[in-house]
């Protein structure tokens, strides 16, 4: 029997389903590839995926539900890959909005991580070292104490110092942690030949450009008046000039990929949509979000002059991550939620918008929030519509790759093999 798939319910995993008729986005091989499966069958038995081809290719097991969904788009439910979670209406936003998966960060200018929501993406786990100076002995016992406690990503952050870099790199690999680099006394090209596996902000590994005196002087106050002044040299620096260039060589021939958080930065840009104006954000309280931008405009309200500066700053980022894509680098999604004023699940829309303004195709920056955290970190259970993976689902009435908005048109969110119900992620309890 075929139902209607918008009027379907699904119970905790009955028995086998089958998704029919729909064409399954392809964004394996970092969104180059474009081996899209029309008319297709998904099948879905308990938490996992477990066959996907098109119609008449694959026979649908006896007694399975049937869900016609021919005229949709299937695609992996999204990861954001550096975002908080302060509450239950920051997992329901992050849900409705197609959110499946962040790697969650808590502390400092956010909220510690919420961990009894429900329901709830899935959480993977990030901590920190380095925020803080610490002996080497010490930093080895402090990640092994975080391997223990399962976190799946380390921040290696200003305070390390350059004989520190790889052995925790090192380290962390043999955990099996990936690496993560917000650094300030370490090098960035020396981070890369040592094989870490991200960098985070794109302020922070342009830093790299820096004069030698600069880089010492913002890795000693890194929230301070350096490096405010280091954010008006990168403003000011010609994107053309040489020794972008010559970054950009370095980050396009090697591994590494970026995680540039282009919506810290590009927020009050005039022509990044009012986040108020989203239909979840009504369960979004502004008092829980760092430095929330304003209801009415979407924007903050600085004077003038500061605007001026932050469009510049913005403009600048975005033309210096033009020259990076153009390079060869590689790209995974994150929002920052929720500082300078983003927000769960909305903001991820927003920086998949961004990663189309430097150059990224849309298909390229939907596997910026999917399948590159596969590629990238050897997941093999997320991000992507295949056998083995873990049924989480988004699925959309307009095609993504024909506009990156059309991201947003969600119909059905299946998170572990069950359909969540987005209305009622509006009716917060």
């Amino acid at each position: 029997m075929s139902i209607l798939l918008m009027n379907l319910t699904f119970f905790a995993h009955p028995q086998n389903i089958a998704l029919v008729g729909g064409t399954v986005i392809d964004v394996s091989n970092f969104g180059t590839s474009d081996s899209d499966i029309n008319n297709a069958i998904i099948i879905i038995k308990g938490e996992k995926i477990t066959e996907v081809g098109r119609r008449g290719s694959i026979k649908i097991p006896e007694g399975a539900q049937v869900f016609e969904i021919t005229g949709k788009y299937v695609l992996p439910g999204l990861i954001d890959g550096f975002a908080s979670l302060d509450n239950q209406s920051y997992a329901n936003a992050y849900l409705y909005m197609g959110v499946t998966s962040i790697v969650g960060i808590g502390g400092f200018r956010r909220a510690p991580l919420y961990e009894n929501a429900d329901p709830c993406p899935n959480i993977y786990h990030e901590d920190f070292v380095g925020k803080w100076k610490i002996t080497t002995e010490e930093m080895l016992k402090q990640i092994d104490e975080l391997a223990r406690k399962e976190v799946k990503f380390l921040l290696l952050m200003y305070e390390l110092r350059p004989g520190q870099l790889k052995p925790a790199i090192e380290k962390a690999h043999v955990l099996g942690m990936a690496t993560i680099g917000e650094l300030g006394h370490t090098s960035y090209k020396d981070a890369i030949g040592f094989g870490i596996d991200a960098l985070i902000h794109s302020s922070r590994y342009a830093i790299e450009m820096a004069p030698p005196e600069m880089r010492a002087e913002v890795a000693a106050q890194p929230f301070g008046l350096p490096s405010k002044k280091f954010k008006k040299w990168l403003a000011e620096l010609n994107p053309e000039h040489r020794i972008i260039k010559e970054y950009a060589e370095i980050l396009g021939s090697n591994q590494v990929a970026l995680i540039p958080t282009l919506s810290l930065y590009c927020i009050d840009l005039p022509d990044i949509e009012n986040p108020w104006k989203e239909p979840v954000a009504i369960i979004l309280n502004p008092e829980d979000i760092n430095f929330p931008v304003d209801r009415s405009t979407g924007k903050h309200n600085f004077e003038s002059e500061i605007q001026k500066e932050l469009i510049l700053k913005a403009m600048s980022t975005l033309e210096r991550e033009r020259q990076f894509y153009k390079a060869g680098a590689r790209y995974l999604a994150g929002s920052g939620t929720d500082v300078v004023g983003t927000m769960p699940g909305i903001s991820l829309h927003q920086e998949l918008e961004l990663l189309t303004k430097i150059g990224l195709s849309e298909r390229e920056a939907i596997a910026t929030a999917t399948s590159n955290f596969a590629e990238v970190f050897n997941w093999k259970e997320i991000g992507q519509i295949k056998p083995g993976c873990r049924a989480d689902i988004i699925i959309t009435d307009k095609n993504p790759l024909e506009n990156i908005k059309n991201l947003k048109t969600i119909s059905v969110v299946i998170l572990k093999g069950n359909k969540i119900d987005r209305d009622n992620l509006l009716r917060l309890r």
